[in-house]
């Protein structure tokens, strides 16, 4: 702002200098000079004013039509232009919406009328295994449901295969097929609170592969779980459960939870219902041994250790005296804490152990030791690292089949 005040104040001065030195004749002869060029700066000024008021008014016309008739063309249609992170959702949609179906079964209710409930699942193999939520698939008639795939292509009569015997998960098989699409499976172990994820399924059971987006906002999350509008008598307890904000309806049970490479890092299986935007997906590592091994023997076979514990929080640290910030405790309100015969009680845990780590995965929120032997079939063995008495101790156990 000085400079402009500087050079405003000197202009004027130049001006009146010069025209106070010259003599005069000389002032008299440009007057006529100035007299003589008037019609000449009279047409300069109307040809400028003319071509200035023409553009004006082809502006005006311009900006007239523009405000009526600029619709979008094809050509530069603002939908078709997509960010980065557009391109990539959709590319992930694209390329995980074969995996994802939607699941119909006829149940009858307890008055004996018969019906049909919807959820979502998963293709797991290229030979029609499907997996999904237990509670989707439970009351289903027959032992059968229906299973749409995203192309619209509807196989009736698919065989129920097994359940989780500790989890809300099941399995489905459709026979006679090869070439289905399998949804690629993530690590749950390493999922982030803040981290971006999708889910995708069949909403409200009537709008199929509906995708939504969110975050993850909590993890280690247990939950009592029944089916909507039941009366308590199908309620579970889940434990270490994954908990989104990405909007989550019912019929959305049994669909996939993804990060932003598509891959499968939850099943979704429960909403808050005196809540908005608060999801619960099962942690995907609880259920890669069962898939393991149905794929290989067609049995659903769980595998345990034969132990009752609780999740290591400030709480719990605080009311046990606990000398560690996370892991799982030892303990139970009722009955044994370690199942007298089972792998545990074999390789020696005892009650009030501290278990650490699961083969050097150290346990905490969204990875209880439940979560991680998850991963591994019957018969495998595992390196379990506990703390007793402030010694830290690894012991070698065998996993048992749970039945």
């Amino acid at each position: 702002m000085q400079e402009e005040t500087s050079s405003s104040t000197e202009q004027p001065e130049v001006s009146t200098t010069t025209s106070a030195q010259q003599p005069e004749s000389t002032t008299s002869n440009h007057k006529s000079k100035q007299r003589r060029m008037w019609p000449a700066v009279l047409l300069v000024v109307v040809c400028f004013f003319a071509a200035f008021g023409g553009s004006l008014i082809a502006t005006e016309i311009g900006s007239s039509n523009d405000s009526v008739t600029n619709f979008a063309s094809t050509k530069n249609d603002g939908n078709l232009v997509a960010s980065k992170d557009e391109q990539n959702l959709s590319t992930l949609v694209q390329k995980v919406s074969p995996s994802v179906v939607s699941i119909v079964t006829q149940v009858t209710s307890s008055y004996g009328q018969v019906g049909q409930a919807a959820g979502t699942g998963m293709v797991i193999s290229k030979d029609g295994y499907i997996m999904t939520n237990r509670h989707v698939i439970h009351d289903a008639s027959g032992g059968t449901a229906t299973v749409i795939m995203s192309s619209g292509k509807t196989y009736k009569n698919v065989k129920i295969v097994g359940t989780d015997p500790l989890n809300d998960v099941a399995f489905l098989k459709i026979d006679g097929v090869k070439n289905l699409t399998p949804i690629p499976i993530g690590d749950s172990k390493t999922v982030r609170v803040g981290q971006s994820v999708v889910a995708i399924g069949n909403a409200l059971g009537q709008y199929q592969n509906t995708v939504t987006t969110g975050i993850i906002s909590g993890l280690g999350r247990p939950v009592v779980a029944e089916s909507d509008g039941g009366d308590g008598s199908d309620a579970e307890n889940l434990s270490d459960l994954l908990q989104t904000d990405a909007a989550i309806n019912e019929g959305n049970s049994g669909g996939p939870l993804l990060n932003m490479s598509g891959q499968v890092i939850g099943m979704d299986t429960a909403i808050a219902a005196d809540a908005q935007s608060i999801g619960f997906a099962i942690p995907i590592g609880a259920t890669k041994g069962e898939i393991e091994q149905l794929i290989k023997t067609g049995k659903v076979m769980r595998a345990y250790i034969g132990v009752q514990y609780v999740a290591i929080t400030p709480e719990v640290k605080t009311q046990y005296d606990l000398p560690v910030d996370a892991g799982d405790y030892v303990m139970s309100q009722s009955g044994a804490s370690v199942q007298s015969g089972s792998p545990a009680d074999k390789a020696g845990i005892r009650n009030h152990d501290i278990l650490l780590k699961v083969n050097g995965e150290t346990i905490g929120a969204g990875k209880s030791v439940s979560t991680l032997i998850g991963e591994f079939k019957p018969g495998d063995t595992i390196q379990l690292t506990i703390l007793r008495s402030g010694k830290h101790i690894t012991k070698t156990i065998t996993l048992g089949r749970y039945t």
